[in-house]
């Protein structure tokens, strides 16, 4: 690569950074539905026609910070799970939760972009899937790894929704039971509703003391899953093998 050609790869990365940086400044300030390019490249002293080249429309620079806010999220539950690697997949799920909360807390307006209300007009593509299935998956990891060795207990499934559940499993998790996905999926969206009420407000007068009321419930949301074994937990099992609840 030239010298010339590596500055500008540079530049670009620089001025990328930057535009990005004002964007989120924006979100904070007036929110995603009124974030615009104008607005961006006057703050930034560019002309118009210059961020263009950057991200061609609102779309792209929003579908740019709805990946780097997935990422970041995912990043951080990923590192909390790694630091508690020598840990049983109770408090490794539980790790996890925590970190899903504290990445909200700390960056509530990049929060609220991806699991908020929708932006009028904007349809996300293919491309933010990926890093939006990255808290999920690890979850899943968690409840695998439990599955092959400590082992889980059966949530229970209704009749009526078994059909479903072995549609999610076929299609999420073919190595897990139906019970196991269909109450993780839930597990799943109930961690992030947890976590909006709190950032949103709803726990106002409500919840006082959150962070222990949190892992509380993050505990509550794991033995629904499965993981019912007293910590530190029961000696290894065979794969598969059910654990009775405390």
């Amino acid at each position: 690569m030239s010298t010339a050609h590596g500055a500008r790869a540079r530049a670009r990365i620089e001025v990328t950074a930057a535009i990005k940086d004002e964007a989120r400044r924006q979100l904070a300030a007036e929110g995603a539905a009124r974030l615009s390019l104008r607005a961006v490249a006057r703050e930034l002293g560019m002309v118009s026609s210059a961020l263009y080249r950057y991200f061609p429309s609102r779309d792209d620079l929003l579908t740019a910070l709805i990946i780097d806010a997935y990422d970041s999220l995912g990043g951080t539950a990923e590192a909390a799970h790694e630091a508690a690697a020598g840990s049983g997949p109770l408090q490794r799920w539980i790790a996890v939760c925590e970190a899903v909360r504290r990445w909200a807390l700390d960056h509530p307006h990049e929060y609220a972009l991806i699991y908020g209300s929708p932006v009028p007009g904007y349809t996300a593509p293919d491309t933010t899937v990926p890093p939006a299935a990255r808290v999920g998956l690890l979850l899943f990891a968690i409840i695998r790894d439990a599955y092959r060795g400590l082992g889980l207990a059966r949530p229970s499934l209704p009749a009526d929704l078994r059909p479903e559940a072995e549609r999610m499993a076929a299609d999420l998790a073919p190595d897990l039971p139906p019970e196991t996905v269909a109450a993780l999926v839930a597990a799943w969206a109930q961690l992030f509703g947890l976590v909006g009420f709190e950032l949103f407000g709803q726990f106002n007068r409500v919840v006082k003391d959150r962070e222990t009321f949190f892992r509380h419930t993050a505990g509550q949301l794991a033995h629904g899953v499965g993981l019912v074994y007293p910590q530190p937990g029961p000696a290894s099992k065979s794969p598969g093998s059910q654990t009775p609840s405390e």
